[in-house]
């Protein structure tokens, strides 16, 4: 993947996507996950935002901005299912900030950490990111690509990370971040606080 920004001298090269996604992220506020994604072989981090609050609506209204629609349900099903959160008479919106779209599976964990972050009105630790597939059963399943991951993050400043515990023995061995691995969503949850 290549990354330009249009100048008036023309198209320049963005050296640093990860960083521009996370610039003027908000530090302290509930609903909000950074997660890390792979655009073609490069592993670019992107801030996932969640909000969850009561319809005026007789069915609630979902909406996601950079995220699989079907997707999003499905994740709130498994966090109602499996985890006890009740989204049944809530909006819930999902944003993927700077118009990334986050298509594929490991980007389920840091969404639904974000979702129940806005609804219990907890923050994520600021220097958390997470990546993770969930299935139907809230298991977290494991993801390509672990040590690209985590040390994109590691680059930018990130201190921990939430990643499936089937994914940390591809992890290996990388100083300066905190690998916390987890088997299903309601340990993703408890960890994250």
């Amino acid at each position: 993947i290549g990354m330009f920004d249009m100048t008036g001298r023309g198209l320049a090269q963005i050296e640093n996507p990860s960083q521009v996604m996370l610039e003027g992220r908000p530090l302290g506020i509930s609903g909000t996950c950074v997660a890390c994604v792979m655009e073609g072989t490069r592993p670019v981090l992107s801030e996932v935002q969640a909000l969850a609050t009561k319809t005026s609506f007789p069915s609630p209204r979902r909406t996601a901005s950079g995220f699989d629609y079907n997707r999003m349900y499905l994740l709130l099903a498994v966090l109602e299912k499996r985890c006890g959160y009740f989204f049944g008479t809530l909006d819930a919106y999902i944003n993927v900030v700077g118009g990334i779209k986050l298509d594929e599976p490991a980007a389920d964990l840091p969404v639904a950490l974000a979702l129940v972050s806005n609804l219990t009105d907890k923050p994520i630790p600021e220097d958390m990111i997470a990546f993770g597939e969930v299935g139907l059963a809230g298991e977290l399943r494991a993801v390509n690509r672990v040590q690209m991951r985590i040390k994109e993050a590691r680059r930018l400043g990130f201190r921990r990370c939430l990643l499936p515990q089937s994914s940390i023995a591809a992890a290996g061995e990388i100083a300066g971040i905190e690998l916390i691995g987890v088997s299903n969503l309601s340990q993703a949850l408890a960890a994250a606080r």
